[in-house]
């Protein structure tokens, strides 16, 4: 059974705030739990419906029912188990290879899917401007589906950042070279911009390098696309041509 002050710090972690005040974050379904649990991450509580018991894990394990867990998920449809871990220093940033960089980007599901490409194209840095959703936000953790365990995911100041990459840089335009026609290195900063403003003005600036994924349909009415899919794009074709 879970008590009311359980539900209270459960209820207060899906604010940053709080995430940050207490250092704990939510993860929810089996298959995000079960990844973390494998991982670094350590974990602090579990609540189960009683046919989702993980193994090793008892003591630590609070059984709860269907109406309780509809009271402390942050999901339309309540998963049969939610897991209270604490929130792990990112490692310093390793300037090889393929590093995406992130401007701005609002929504939690797109990042969480961009989390999972990077785990799938073999990404292991993601750096985010201070603007960027929060990587504990529970919508993201969820959309990682594990994949946070395997990437690191630093904040700061892009400007800064960029200006001082020794690595060539490269960003995501409606106006750049097209992405199928072009040399691409080995090594490089990938910068994707805010779903509905793209890169900002002052991180445009200091890009050298602009690329485009060109239109194919007859019409050439579609605006753009959704920042994940122009991610996946982006990253087949970097390590496609590597």
């Amino acid at each position: 059974m879970v008590s009311k002050n359980q539900i209270k710090l459960i209820n207060s972690l899906h604010q940053k705030k709080y995430r940050i005040e207490y250092g704990l974050f939510l993860a929810e379904g089996v298959k995000v739990v079960q990844e973390l649990l494998q991982s670094n991450f350590k974990l602090k509580q579990l609540y189960c419906l009683e046919k989702e018991v993980f193994d090793g894990f008892e003591d630590k394990t609070i059984i709860v029912s269907e109406a309780e867990m509809k009271k402390i998920t942050a999901l339309n449809t309540p998963s049969t188990c939610l897991g209270i871990f604490e929130i792990i220093k990112p490692k310093a940033i390793q300037e090889k290879g393929i590093v995406v960089v992130l401007d701005d980007i609002r929504d939690p599901g797109n990042f969480g899917t961009i989390i999972r490409l990077c785990d799938w194209f073999g990404i292991e840095q993601i750096v985010c401007s201070n603007e960027t959703v929060d990587l504990y936000n529970p919508k993201v953790i969820q959309a990682t589906m594990g994949s946070v365990t395997r990437v690191n995911i630093n904040y700061c100041n892009l400007k800064d950042f960029i200006n001082q990459t020794k690595l060539p840089v490269f960003g995501t335009f409606m106006d750049g070279e097209n992405i199928y026609k072009s040399q691409l290195p080995q090594e490089a900063i990938l910068v994707f911009g805010n779903e509905a403003n793209g890169i900002s003005k002052e991180i445009e600036l200091i890009i050298k390098n602009k690329l485009r994924i060109p239109r194919f349909g007859n019409l050439q009415k579609t605006e753009s696309l959704n920042v994940a899919t122009a991610t996946a794009i982006f990253l087949s074709e970097f390590k496609r041509n590597n």
